[in-house]
């Protein structure tokens, strides 16, 4: 999937607090946010900066514990949602050889105290040294030290000493070790960048060092096997970078891009010493093969445009990866002497070196009679999105066609594996922080979100456009957006619900949502996700967590001379494949035809039509490969009818593949909507349940059936989400039921994403049921945990809930 040559982008638009140019300083990448610290140009910078490459936004977190000084040329490693800071210039000519860690889970520095090592002293105060992590260690190369008792004067001694650092599992460290290594080492140097890579299918993990300063720029590259602790130098093949310092170096795949950097020059023709005392800074990039050891040069050509291709000269800048993209920020281009200050570039920019990875299968957020509203989770390498369906033929359905396998209003409950969607249903997802104190769901009259803005105790609504956003997830932390506090906040939200609101608003049309708002008291230990994506607001509050998408089947009642004890399964009228063609108006497609909906930059789209591929003259289909859509004859969408769709994004370097196909279908007019507005409150024995009547076409909601998600037997632990069984606790005409303590003792707690327990309510007029309300109510995220099982396999006919990439948000619709 790689392309010929990687392509420079520059980002042109993004908001939030952007930090003030510089350089020395580092960065690392935390699924899709980039964590910038450090460096400065008039004085060190002392904040943490966080730009969001999904939403492209910047915000200062809101850090807490023993937070460290401003640094410059410090080590930067990360592992997870846990970054090490050592050592660093604090000020002139005083360097520092302390060791911080950062849980960006939380936003919380710890300063860590290793042991000394047993066969030698701990690392002295450095600056430009190489810290890079593998496994449970950091490896600790070089640098540069001044050996002078005076601040203000500079003694510098040049490093090569080779240090371990144990790390302890999820947060702290052990101690410092000097292991004892063969061959030569490389010299003593500054300024210089450590790799570390293992090739697929071995274990033999390389550490690569390469560059550096040592009064001179070095352009050597030296191998450490970290198996046998064996120093070499590497023989390679093609032109190498020319010597340089202040790069950057990084991998992505199998490629070790470098970049940048302080490059010697010659003052005329007559010079040949390449070691000159003169240097400039360089915008030069090669990348070496690691599996070949074959360097390869780059080139950039000019845009059309005249607008620069790639980013100009630059030394001291940080970089970082991003799935298969390269960020790199700010940096210096030179010194002025004349104006006696550094020159810092303040440009962003990203090297595309593949296509989008196959993205998650699309799922839904809404179904009406004429439109299905989906949407599809973010990719890292992807500019926009290629969105397809394929009509279904479908047999036609009777609205009161139900299996005489219905659910009893009497008791005992029935356990209900949920497999097929009632016709015409879709249905809504909701999740609740798991808490003590009030939790509450509002409904808007069109699908809406609801944030907090900053100093306000109120909600703003937002329409709902066209972005879902993307997470942080771990297994059992999630990074907090900024500004967040410790202390319980009552009605806050998240802003990582299922689709986020621009600042304008977008009326959608047709009949009003069932997706509803949650808002929460949030638990000081509930995950917390960051800073999200197309909100121009700064959120001063904790959010909850939350989810808001089309769900599963709703649940019809059993008849009353069905036996109560007996297992029953919801079955309706199939959605019934020919393999015969589709006839739309005086057109026939083909039944394996795919059709084009649009190309997206949003991760959002509400579908009401699609488009026809020209027409020759027999009246047959031609495929087409044009994107211009005006020339295109419309398909709207009919109801009642399936429809399969595939994702796939596209960036500077092609379209990559289609995802997993999903099938939804539109509504059948009549049904009720989904319960909307739902609120948990927890009492000390049971927990309270209300919700608002749903919209009801045909006549007045005639009952609600509120179903728990149960473990079938005692030695049930983490289940797919299409593998859920469920027993009936209420059925009645209230909008409210009590859930006893009994009841839930005997719930599953779902882990195919977060720890939840989870509920389903529907509501039945004369048509019959509609769609169901699933509630996804948040457990201790720090409680322990079985480990979740993975999903099955999704077909055509059931797109499956699977775990993603970028947190929550997803959907388990069956049709």
């Amino acid at each position: 999937m790689a392309a010929e040559s990687p392509i420079w982008r520059r980002v042109n638009t993004f908001s939030g607090p952007v930090p003030r140019s510089r350089h020395g300083h580092r960065a690392a990448a935390i699924r899709e946010l980039l964590i910038v610290f450090g460096g400065g140009n008039e004085g060190i910078a002392e904040e943490l900066h966080v730009y969001n490459t999904v939403s492209k936004q910047w915000f200062l977190p809101a850090v807490r514990g023993d937070i460290p000084p401003g640094c410059a040329a410090h080590g930067f490693a990360c592992e997870g949602t846990r970054i090490l800071v050592f050592g660093g210039m604090v000020e002139f000519g005083k360097y520092s050889n302390s060791l911080y860690e950062l849980q960006a889970s939380r936003w919380l520095w710890k300063k860590l105290k290793p042991k000394p090592p047993r066969n030698g002293v701990p690392p002295c105060p450095r600056l430009g040294h190489s810290f890079t992590l593998f496994g449970n260690k950091c490896y600790l190369f070089g640098g540069l030290a001044n050996d002078s008792d005076d601040p203000n004067s500079n003694v510098p001694r040049y490093l090569n000493d080779f240090y371990e650092l144990e790390l302890q599992a999820v947060s702290g460290v052990k101690g410092w070790n000097i292991p004892e290594t063969k061959g030569t080492a490389p010299s003593a140097r500054e300024s210089h960048t450590a790799i570390i890579y293992s090739s697929k299918g071995s274990y033999s993990p390389k550490l690569y060092i390469f560059g550096g300063m040592r009064g001179y720029r070095l352009g050597d590259l030296w191998q450490l096997d970290l198996e046998t602790m064996t120093w070499t130098l590497p023989e390679t093949k093609g032109p190498s970078p020319i010597p340089r310092s202040l790069h950057s170096t990084n991998v992505i795949g199998n490629k070790m891009y470098v970049f940048g950097g302080w490059i010697p020059i010659l003052m005329n023709e007559d010079k040949s010493n390449a070691f000159d005392n003169e240097w400039s800074c360089t915008n030069s990039m090669s990348y070496l093969n690691l599996d070949t050891m074959t360097w390869n040069g780059l080139v950039w050509e000019r845009q059309e445009d005249g607008k620069a291709s790639s980013p100009r000269p630059r030394a001291g800048h940080c970089a970082a990866v991003i799935g298969s993209r390269l960020y790199i920020w700010s940096g210096r281009d030179g010194y002025r002497k004349a104006w006696n200050y550094q020159v810092c570039c303040k440009d962003l920019w990203y090297l595309e070196t593949e296509k989008p990875s196959t993205p998650s299968p699309v799922f839904l957020v809404k179904a009406t009679l004429k439109s299905l509203h989906v949407a599809w989770h973010p990719l890292p390498a992807a500019e926009s999105y290629l969105l397809q369906l394929q009509p279904e033929p479908t047999a036609p359905a009777s609205p009161s066609a139900l299996s005489s396998n219905q659910l009893s209003s009497a008791n005992p409950p029935t356990i209900v594996p949920l497999k097929e969607l009632q016709q015409g249903a879709a249905a809504t997802l909701l999740e609740l922080s798991g808490t003590a104190g009030a939790q509450a769901a509002q409904s808007t009259g069109s699908t809406a979100l609801f944030q907090l803005q900053s100093g306000e105790e109120a909600a703003h609504t937002h329409q709902v456009t066209s972005h879902v956003p993307s997470y942080i997830e771990r297994e059992d932390t999630s990074l907090k957006k900024p500004g967040c506090n410790e202390s319980s906040t009552e009605n806050s939200v998240d802003q990582n619900a299922a689709c986020v609101a621009e600042s304008k608003h977008c009326p959608l049309t047709g009949p009003p949502s069932t997706t509803g708002l949650v808002h929460t008291e949030q638990d000081p230990t509930a995950n917390i996700a960051p800073h999200n994506q197309m909100t121009e607001s700064t959120v001063k509050s904790e959010p909850m967590e939350t989810e808001l998408s089309n769900d599963a089947a709703p649940l019809p009642p059993k008849s009353q001379d069905q036996d109560n004890t007996t297992p029953a399964t919801l079955t309706t009228t199939s959605v019934t494949s020919t393999k015969s063609n589709i006839q739309m108006g005086n057109t026939e497609l083909a039944d394996n035809q795919w059709y084009d909906v649009g190309i997206f930059k949003t991760l959002y789209s509400e579908v009401t039509h699609y488009y026809l591929p020209p027409v020759d003259s027999k009246g047959n289909l031609e495929p087409t490969n044009s994107p211009d859509y005006e020339d295109l004859k419309q398909q709207a969408l009919t109801p009642g009818a399936a429809y399969r769709f595939r994702v796939a994004g596209i960036n500077s370097c092609g379209q990559g593949q289609f995802s997993q196909v999903s099938e939804y279908k539109t509504c059948q007019p009549g049904f009720p909507g989904a319960p909307s507005s739902v609120k948990i409150t927890k009492a000390a024995d049971c927990i309270h349940i209300t919700w608002e009547p749903p919209t009801s076409p045909s006549g007045k909601i005639l009952e609600y059936s509120m179903y728990l998600a149960v473990r079938k037997n005692r030695s049930s632990t983490a289940v797919s989400s299409s593998q859920l069984a469920f027993i009936r606790i209420y059925r009645g005409t209230k909008i409210h039921c009590t859930v006893t303590s009994s009841q839930l003792s005997n719930a599953l707690i779902d882990c195919t994403s977060r720890p939840a327990v989870v509920f389903r309510i529907a509501a039945k007029n004369e048509q019959g049921y509609g769609p169901a309300t699933q509630i996804r109510w948040l457990q201790d995220a720090f409680k322990p945990r079985p480990p979740p099982v993975a999903a099955p396999q999704s077909t055509d006919k059931q797109p499956l809930e699977l775990p993603d990439s970028t947190g929550t948000l997803k959907t388990k619709t069956e049709t």
